[in-house]
């Protein structure tokens, strides 16, 4: 029997691991998941509670979260209208008015969409961006939080890349976060910055199959139900692109600031261009631009090669007009870091790319602080 109850304790935090994308918290806190029971060894039944404006893909990544859980062999859900819980519809997660095909009452004009909030305690925001993905933002990210926890400042480092949760790795931290009586998720804390990404809450296997909606809802929780405390930096890691993660953020959050990221290559800098405008346009001011990989020196000759070419990032810069931060050159101390759990301003300090990232966080700090006396 014990194990029974273990093997339903696993299951009931694989459904903890989905976000509702009306009411911002847990499945199974907001009381969807119901009459959850062992029927024989390995097999386990609940009801779902859905509504009409779910994700067509709901229950199926129910059932497939549950189904990823070790010793279950088979999962029956059994959907139920909402009204069979509350007699009455779920909350809408985004109060900014009807949704794209919820057209406003005649006679009525759209609501404007909410203010961004200050988050309580938390001196600066920061996004850490770029157009396209494989450019080492994570790193980037990363990096800097770290090199700001280390000369002092309280950082907080925020995986708002749900897709491709890599600060888990990064950071060498493998745990599940726990839960406070007020229903505040404690963020994990790793080379003295605090914490949090989806990747603590799923299965190093399981992928994230999850429409905009159930993002949405991730970012409103990791920045409303985490119990970030006091901060003189919230980081945050962005997915790449310019979608609905980046537009969640910076209509939830007041943004300080966004740094990007990006490497020499044209393709790069191209969609790196499109993120930049993206902030304008949204209001929220681009602190500075960074070239990452922008060239790879050999550990035994000493010779340096232009892997993705040179200057492009000062270019772009130049271009957009925002001030270029500095260059990180490609090398092995990054790689073995990162893989380590360990970020390259914790594993190699010495290395060139470190000291790369301590100059760029004294950078950003002093942007960080002459934006902020601005505003004043």
């Amino acid at each position: 029997m014990a194990d029974d109850r273990a093997l339903l304790t696993r299951v009931v935090e694989a459904l903890q691991s989905i976000v509702h994308p009306r009411t911002g918290k847990d499945i199974v806190t907001s009381g969807l998941v119901t009459g959850l029971k062992l029927d024989a060894p390995g097999r386990v039944s609940f009801g779902l509670v859905t509504g009409p404006d779910d994700p067509p893909d709901f229950t199926d990544v129910a059932r497939t979260r549950a189904s990823a859980v070790e010793g279950i062999e088979a999962v029956q859900v059994e959907t139920k209208g909402e009204t069979s819980r509350v007699g009455r519809k779920l909350p809408v997660m985004n109060p900014s008015g009807p949704q794209p095909s919820e057209p406003p009452p005649q006679g009525r004009r759209p609501t404007a969409p909410p203010e961004p909030q200050a988050l309580e305690g938390v001196r600066h925001v920061l996004a850490v961006s770029s157009g396209k993905g494989g450019v080492g933002k994570s790193t980037v990210a990363a990096n800097l939080a770290a090199a700001l926890a280390a000369e002092g400042s309280v950082v907080g480092l925020m995986d708002a890349d749900v897709y491709g949760p890599d600060i888990p790795i990064m950071f060498g931290v493998h745990a599940r976060p726990r839960v406070t009586p007020d229903e505040k998720v404690v963020p994990l804390e790793g080379h003295g910055v605090k914490l949090m990404s989806i990747g603590f809450l799923l299965d190093e296997d399981t992928p994230a199959i999850w429409r905009g909606p159930i993002v949405m809802g991730i970012i409103r929780q990791f920045l409303q139900q985490v119990a970030w405390g006091e901060l003189d930096y919230l980081i945050v890691d962005m997915p790449p692109g310019t979608g609905d993660a980046q537009l969640s953020l910076v209509q939830l959050v007041k943004l300080d600031g966004a740094i990007m990221v990006t490497t020499p290559q044209g393709v790069a800098t191209f969609d790196v261009l499109k993120g930049i405008k993206m902030f304008e346009r949204v209001e929220v001011p681009v602190l500075g631009l960074v070239e990452n990989m922008s060239g790879f020196v050999c550990p035994h000759c000493g010779e340096e090669s232009e892997v993705f070419g040179r200057g492009g990032g000062e270019k772009l810069a130049a271009t957009a007009g925002v001030p270029f931060l500095g260059s990180v050159p490609l090398g092995i101390a990054v790689v073995k870091a990162g893989d380590s759990g360990r970020p390259t301003v914790v594993g190699e300090p010495e290395s060139p790319e470190a000291k790369a990232f301590v100059e760029l966080a004294g950078k950003v700090a002093e942007e960080l602080e002459a934006s902020a006396q601005a505003k004043n």
